[in-house]
């Protein structure tokens, strides 16, 4: 095999762990819009969010400027638990395809929550205890951000109260009982528990939910139980810069052995693993140092990038939250009940949309029954079951590999691979029946939560 040198799986020593989050907005030539208040349409303060965000969060949300923000002690320690995680050379997977180019996955599954979803997790718990808060609230769609924030909180003595989109509720049982084993509550969305949560099942009686859902009703409980704030699994600027810590890894492994990316792909939902894994090669490219072609990959379902508009416009169907300037398809929009629950989130983070908008990036929208064969495929030669989500971005990366094998190119081929799907087995069943079908919105779907944007700011 070509490049013996280089080992199946690359570790990284504790002592060559990332210090810092890297905050790629320092190096943004146009920053990400500012959140907007939807009633005065004029920018939030850090005054504006304290009800809603934890004290220190929010300074790290507003932070355009500051580059490297320095990693707590408490939260680098519980990194250790089951950081750094492995870069692997994907050698079963390049011979098996037949492919020159050579490939390379960052796995982050390998903790009980499965996902790269702790990162950030345990650093919104622990600011949360810092401020001397009782909980915090929070929606989920697959289930991994939920189980993350359980296994955090947990950790830390505090209370966790998750909204989970209702469909990934039934579709998956075992994740929120893994939720429930941490000590959270976990109630399927939209609920009766809350008026906004009432309000949308008289609107849309037997939806199966949406993020945008959960968001609203997670909001509304934080701000009406005093002791609570809500943290965000995805999106903000806050969580790529936790998930920064992927990519920082990610390159220090790669620049171990000398090897340059040409291709960085990874799967996008709400952004935080795109985000994070991209991060420090974004801002090479951002200050003119090396230059490299990253791929975000979406499901057709739904399809922000691909099919959306860069509009301001709010990131809950309940429209209680600020307003964000993103690639949205609508907060009223609610995607088809497939199995890429964490990524059917109608809107993209802003600082992935500014940098989307402004050419630095690609996307693709990748169809469901196609993202399971290359799961299959994967699963098959490289031994992990992947999270659905995860094989959006191996769908391409193969896609990418047998483009190598016609032209010949030994193209670095590098993507993230954000979990395990061992709770995900009934969509696996699905596909293996031939019972799995793909659904792509039609443009006079789309048009219906496009049209339904809220009024625009001037600034």
């Amino acid at each position: 095999m070509a490049n013996e040198k280089i080992p199946y799986k690359i570790y990284l020593t504790e002592e060559e762990m990332p210090k810092n989050w890297y905050n790629v907005r320092a190096d943004m030539k146009v920053k990400p819009a500012p959140l907007v208040n939807p009633g005065t349409l004029q920018p939030m303060t850090a005054e504006d969010l304290a009800p809603v965000f934890c004290e220190e969060l929010i300074a790290q949300e507003l932070d355009n400027d500051t580059r490297e923000v320095p990693i707590p002690d408490e939260i680098r320690g519980f990194y250790k638990m089951y950081r750094p995680s492995p870069l692997v050379r994907a050698y079963c997977l390049e011979e098996k395809l037949g492919t020159p180019a050579h490939i390379y996955y960052k796995f982050e599954g390998n903790n009980t929550s499965g996902s790269h979803k702790l990162n950030s997790a345990i650093a919104q718990a622990y600011y949360a205890k810092k401020q001397g808060l009782k909980g915090v609230t929070t929606e989920t769609g697959a289930g991994q951000w939920g189980t993350a924030l359980s296994m955090a909180c947990a950790y830390l003595g505090l209370d966790c109260k998750v909204y989970m989109v209702k469909v990934s509720y039934e579709q998956k049982p075992f994740r929120w009982e893994v939720m429930r084993t941490y000590g959270a509550s976990v109630t399927p969305s939209p609920s009766m528990e809350t008026e906004v949560g009432r309000k949308i099942l008289a609107e849309h009686p037997g939806t199966t939910g949406s993020l945008g859902c959960a968001i609203s009703e997670a909001v509304e409980v934080a701000t009406t139980n005093p002791g609570y704030r809500y943290v965000l699994g995805s999106v903000l600027n806050q969580v790529l810069l936790h998930q920064s810590v992927i990519g920082l890894e990610t390159k220090i492994a790669l620049d171990k052995y000398g090897v340059v990316p040409d291709i960085i792909i990874g799967c996008a939902g709400g952004g935080s693993n795109l985000g994070g894994l991209v991060a420090p090669f974004m801002g090479e490219k951002l200050r003119g140092e090396k230059d490299y072609r990253v791929i975000a990959v979406e499901p057709a379902s739904c399809p922000s990038f691909t099919r959306g508009k860069f509009a301001y416009d709010f990131c809950d169907t309940g429209m209680i939250c600020p307003l964000a300037k993103m690639y949205t398809l609508g907060s009223g929009f609610i995607p088809s009940p497939n199995h890429a629950g964490g990524l059917r989130f109608h809107g993209m983070s802003p600082v992935l949309s500014q940098l989307y908008h402004d050419g630095y990036m690609e996307a693709v929208a990748v169809e469901q029954t196609s993202v399971f064969e290359a799961a299959e495929f994967f699963a098959r030669t490289e031994g992990i079951l992947p999270a659905p989500e995860s094989s959006h971005a191996i769908k391409v990366a193969i896609d990418e590999a047998l483009k190598c094998k016609e032209t010949g190119e030994a193209k670095n081929i590098v993507f993230g691979l954000t979990g395990t799907g061992y709770f995900d087995l009934v969509a696996y069943e699905q596909f293996n029946n031939g019972t799995m079908t793909d659904h792509i919105p039609t443009d006079e779907e789309l048009a219906v939560g496009l049209a339904a944007l809220p009024p625009q700011p001037n600034l």
